[in-house]
């Protein structure tokens, strides 16, 4: 008889000790996942809070800067007009009178052509001579020449936009948008009319040298390229590349920034369009409003640039007008719905498409200053803030900001161009990174050669090649060479000397070469030429 057979079921008491193992286990488990879903939103929470605490507080110091800038050049105004009408007694205007734009079409600065003028083309939120009273954007610097010419231009204005208004502004003549360019970005094709050109004689045989500031930079090389293409209706013929003799960029965006992806430009479409969070809706908002109120007095003072798109509550209408304007991108109309303004063309995103068409011609002299605040840390490490005492405090967190960005993982696109690191883009001056000033670099490298410090005498026996950047690094702000002269101290006297030098040194050519017809054949160097002057 055999033993019967055993039992498969465990015993109930196991049975039951292994089931609370199990639960345990699972509430382990659960509790680990809460946790860190928990630890995720806390986090979460707090760099949200950091941001919008970060918004808040650059929000407040760019619209106080900006306040105390304006206030500054109102109140040195009404103490002019308030001592001119002391002098002059009763008849005299009232505040406001000294204002008026100089340089307007019955004052038109006259060239005869003999000596070639230099033109300072001023950035984002600039403004020419004669606006906010007087004040100067580049600090005075355009009293050391005597054939100085200082463009009022859209201070927000897209390239292709102020680059026409560059043009009539020195030549003279109603300002010609373009019509395809009109149409495509829903804004009337003509603007304000120059009577008489500040430079009316300007060709091939009365060529002019031009300096930019920041976006000023890329401004002038859109110039330059649409004077070689006969882009101007009516000057089709007439006009060539020759008509520049020299293109000098200082603290120039002429490969973009990544600032402008920190302030709220979005990378997803190729730098388009802005988020719905960031410093540059603010200054969305307060544009709007500001041209949309359309009062004559403060649109003397300052300006915007943005009167072709018709939004002025006399033209546009009344208060849904306005609210379609604030509502960006939805809204049927406007600079910002349909991307015909600075930001996306400062983004590297927009430089590329930008450069992609851009020329160095090889019968032009180029100079370039780029600016950098930052420095490495020992061992070649991350970008940092150079010191905070001689930054201007409006760029020291930006410069900081700047030097940790990294393009997201992930982002929905592509690098905006091939081989982009994130290295290259920390060192900077605040506002833009220093590797974007030297010269053209994406999509295709310019032709270029990185300078030391001037000999005491200029380098003035130094060969120079047409069609070749020359650049150099200096150490200082973006802002270090605009509106305060006392802040640049001695090196803004040594930039300017060297920047004017330069120009007077080039006022004549060598026998340049011909232009070339592709950008291949162009970024061959020039030939070496000594520069006369």
């Amino acid at each position: 008889m055999g033993f019967p057979p055993k039992s498969r079921t465990a015993p109930a008491s196991i049975v039951r000790s292994r089931a609370t193992t199990q639960r345990k286990k699972e509430h382990r488990t659960g509790g680990v996942e809460v946790g860190s879903l928990m630890r995720n939103w806390v986090r979460a929470a707090v760099l949200s809070a950091l941001g919008a605490a970060e918004l808040l507080f650059s929000a407040v110091v760019h619209v106080g800067y900006a306040f105390y800038v304006f206030g500054t050049a109102v109140a040195a105004d009404v103490a002019a007009s308030l001592v001119n009408r002391v002098k002059a007694g009763p008849g005299a205007g009232g505040v406001g009178g000294v204002s008026a734009i100089d340089g307007e079409d019955d004052a038109a600065a006259v060239q005869d052509g003999s000596v070639p003028p230099i033109v300072l083309v001023h950035g984002i939120f600039g403004f020419g001579k004669g606006r906010l009273g007087g004040l100067s954007y580049f600090a005075g610097a355009e009293e050391k020449d005597a054939r100085v010419l200082v463009p009022d231009l859209g201070a927000l204005t897209s390239v292709h936009d102020r680059a026409r208004e560059l043009f009539y502004y020195l030549k003279g003549g109603r300002v010609d948008y373009g019509e395809s360019h009109s149409a495509e970005h829903s804004h009337a094709r003509f603007g304000r009319t120059y009577a008489r050109g500040h430079y009316p004689c300007w060709s091939s045989a009365h060529p002019a040298h031009f300096v930019g500031h920041s976006a000023g930079a890329q401004v002038i090389r859109l110039l330059h390229q649409m004077l070689h293409d006969g882009a101007f209706q009516g000057h089709e013929t007439a006009t060539s590349e020759r008509w520049v003799l020299s293109v000098t960029s200082l603290s120039g965006a002429l490969n973009g920034s990544t600032r402008a992806y920190a302030d709220g430009m979005q990378l997803e479409n190729g730098g388009r369009t802005m988020r719905a969070a960031g410093l540059l809706q603010v200054c969305r908002v307060g544009s709007v409003l500001y041209h949309w109120l359309d009062i004559p007095w403060l649109n003397r003072y300052y300006d915007f640039g943005f009167g072709h798109f018709g939004m002025s509550r006399r033209v546009a209408g009344g208060v849904k007008a306005l609210a379609g304007l604030l509502r960006g991108a939805n809204g049927a109309w406007g600079p910002f719905a349909t991307g015909d303004w600075i930001l996306p063309d400062l983004t590297i995103h927009g430089a590329a498409r930008t450069n992609g068409r851009l020329r160095t011609f090889p019968g032009t002299f180029y100079f370039s200053y780029a600016t950098r605040c930052t420095t490495r840390t020992p061992g070649g490490g991350a970008a940092v803030p150079s010191g905070s005492m001689g930054i201007h405090p409006l760029l020291f967190l930006r410069a900081m900001q700047m030097s940790r960005w990294r393009y997201p993982a992930g982002a929905g696109t592509p690098p905006p161009y091939e081989g982009y690191r994130d290295e290259d883009w920390e060192e900077n001056d605040g506002a833009l990174n220093t590797f974007s000033m030297t010269h053209p670099r994406i999509p295709a490298e310019h032709p270029s050669v990185m300078e030391e410090e001037e000999d005491d005498d200029g380098g003035g026996g130094r060969p120079l090649r047409l069609g070749v950047w020359y650049y150099r690094i200096v150490e200082a702000d973006h802002m270090a060479f605009i509106i305060n002269r006392r802040r640049g101290g001695a090196l803004f006297d040594k930039v300017y000397d060297s920047i004017f030098r330069n120009c007077r040194r080039v006022d004549s050519r060598s026998a340049p070469p011909p232009t070339v017809p592709n950008q291949a054949e162009q970024l061959t160097p020039g030939q070496d030429i000594v520069a006369t002057n």
